[in-house]
């Protein structure tokens, strides 16, 4: 999994570079939801907020989620499918974050990751989950110009 964060690096350089004033949002689901952690630990002035679907600790250090989020201060939107399992891996998660501005979301009809907001795949769902996002995204503060 962690083969991935080059990739990020280099999207996360391409957007600063093309679009200097612009916010960015590290936005990822299961295992790349996991990764978004330690990116932002990484990046506190590169990356503007989190959205994770669904994640855990699916990294080979079984703790290295928890610790990244010791250090990620920009707003944090977690969400969890319905399953129990699910919601404890995501609220440990949560528990570890070191963000003021975090909402943990447990949907009353979700599905893992960030298929929950399709409809095909969460028809019972994917409308109120898209509502949770956009509420976080409508309250996070605007990119400066």
């Amino acid at each position: 999994y962690g083969d991935v964060l080059p990739d990020m690096e280099a999207a996360l350089t391409w957007a600063k570079r093309t679009h200097p004033r612009a916010a960015v949002y590290v936005w990822g689901s299961s295992y790349s939801a996991a990764l978004a952690f330690p990116f932002a630990a990484e990046h506190p002035h590169g990356v503007a907020a989190v959205l994770a679907f669904s994640p855990g600790e699916y990294l080979d250090n079984t703790s290295a989620v928890r610790a990244a989020a010791r250090h990620v201060t920009v707003p944090v939107f977690i969400d969890s499918g319905s399953d129990p399992q699910e919601i404890a891996r995501a609220r440990a998660i949560y528990a570890a974050l070191a963000s003021p501005h975090k909402i943990e979301y447990v949907p009353a009809h979700g599905i893992h990751g960030a298929s929950t907001l399709r409809s095909d795949r969460d028809p019972a769902g994917a409308g109120e989950n898209w509502q949770a996002v956009s509420a976080f995204l409508q309250k996070l503060p605007a990119a400066p110009r």
